[in-house]
């Protein structure tokens, strides 16, 4: 379908051509599924509250997006995920608490998370989530204090991190970490040449994004 557009268009908009299999779609869906399904249950249990618990799971979701579906991402390795989530929930519940206004308090804490997010080298979009719902969560995210980023926030970090740990780890081309995939010392050896050379151009880049799916 894309393939019909115009190339100005394709290029204007970010279209990416590269193809993908449909088992790493697949794969993807399904790691996204059970993240998920393990945190909705995880974070009902801490929270009680329906509404609360569906807020929260939110800004994992947007975690499990990238987790699942680009597993070797920078923004998707542990430490920006830890870190992102981590950083961005104590702003959100400072802000919460010290800032009566809430609009002028939910926009503090997003734009001081993404600040200390860059500081800290730990970027994740997500984080911005984390800290608007400890602003916006309602009653029962307002009532946990700063127990919130320990239950449920580092709780369903732990349970999404060790999905995508366990679900990435049975296909080899997906270990997470990225410090865990594995790489041929001939295509290190290949890289090395191409990156001596500067003759690393973007349609090598394609495919080699092909090769990995």
């Amino acid at each position: 379908m894309w393939h019909r557009f115009p190339v100005g268009l394709r290029a204007w908009l970010g279209i990416e051509l590269n193809p993908v299999s449909h088992t790493e779609r697949l794969v993807s869906a399904v790691g996204g599924f059970l993240g998920i399904f393990f945190i909705l249950m995880a974070s009902g249990a801490v929270l009680g509250d329906r509404d609360a618990t569906l807020m929260i799971a939110g800004s994992m979701g947007a975690s499990a997006v990238l987790l699942f579906a680009v597993p070797h991402g920078t923004l998707s390795q542990p430490w920006a995920v830890i870190g992102g989530h981590s950083v961005s929930a104590l702003i959100g519940i400072a802000c919460a608490q010290w800032v009566p206004n809430q609009p002028l308090s939910a926009a503090l804490a997003v734009g001081l998370a993404i600040g200390a997010m860059h500081v800290l080298r730990c970027i994740h979009p997500p984080g911005g989530a984390t800290a608007l719902t400890a602003v916006i969560g309602g009653p029962a995210v307002h009532a946990l204090g700063f127990q919130f980023l320990f239950t449920p926030v580092l709780l369903n970090v732990a349970i999404i991190l060790g999905t995508a740990i366990g679900v990435n780890y049975f296909f080899i081309w997906r270990r997470y970490p990225m410090a865990l995939a594995r790489k041929k010392k001939t295509d290190t050896e290949t890289e090395k040449k191409h990156l001596a050379e500067g003759s690393l151009s973007h349609s090598d880049l394609e495919y080699a994004m092909r090769q990995m799916n």
